[in-house]
């Protein structure tokens, strides 16, 4: 329930790029400190060297397509603040989900559940304040199109990716969204991207090739032992 209206206010407050990359950004960290506090799995080198690729990826393409931003600092400030917690709640719902699935429960009812559960406990707020959703039928196309293809669609993938990967690896994968977008407004609507845009792409397409090759956590371990960073 609380990370749609984070994200979501996020972007309104400070921007799409801004709050798409601070809640996005911050997603991996928050994973990775949840599997290595609670699970007590050792982050591999090579994971952090991935997160820190993908999120310096995403902060430098927020920086080229920051002439939309607000201005404004006090907006800017609360929307990075809601960013951060649209992050971490986020991250414990990959990391319980994937909970969920390795007890036995099957991924389509354990997703079913979470967000049911979410959109049923969203249902006031929507009563109060979606109005604007059946005054045309524009709006009403574009909230169907939004439930469908990617809430219904996407989460239903990303359940599917939580049985195969550890949440702090799924979570880093996320970071290809604002990518993705970016790629998707060249091409389709035609704007332009500067040199700077597109280090910025380069740098996650290089933190999901190191998350695809290797290992995302290291195994716990009995007792105490030498092992390198990288392995």
């Amino acid at each position: 329930m609380i990370y749609p209206l984070a994200f979501h206010s996020s972007m309104h407050l400070a921007g799409v790029a801004v709050g798409t990359v601070m809640s996005l950004g911050s997603a991996p960290i928050a994973s990775g400190l949840l599997e290595r506090v609670i699970e007590r799995r050792r982050l591999s080198g090579w994971w952090m060297l991935a997160a820190a690729l993908g999120i310096a990826g995403s902060a430098v393409l927020s920086v080229a397509k920051m002439q939309n931003a607000p201005s404004e600092a006090l907006p800017t400030v609360a929307g990075i603040f809601l960013g951060l917690i649209a992050g971490a709640t986020y991250a414990l719902y990959s990391w319980s989900a994937h909970r969920l699935m390795n007890s036995g429960i099957g991924r389509a009812p354990a997703m079913g559940a979470i967000f049911g559960l979410g959109g049923i406990a969203l249902m006031p707020i929507l009563l109060l304040t979606g109005a604007p959703l059946i005054a045309s039928t524009q709006a009403m196309m574009v909230g169907l199109y939004m439930a469908l293809n990617p809430m219904f669609l996407g989460y239903l993938l990303i359940g599917y990716g939580l049985t195969q990967v550890a949440p702090s690896a799924a979570t880093t994968l996320t970071l290809a969204e604002p990518a993705v977008a970016t790629l998707l407004s060249v091409v389709i609507v035609g704007e332009r991207l500067p040199a700077i845009g597109w280090g910025g792409l380069a740098g996650i397409c290089a933190s999901l090739l190191i998350l695809s090759l290797a290992p995302a956590t290291q195994e716990r371990t009995s007792e105490p032992q030498v092992q390198a960073i990288f392995r």
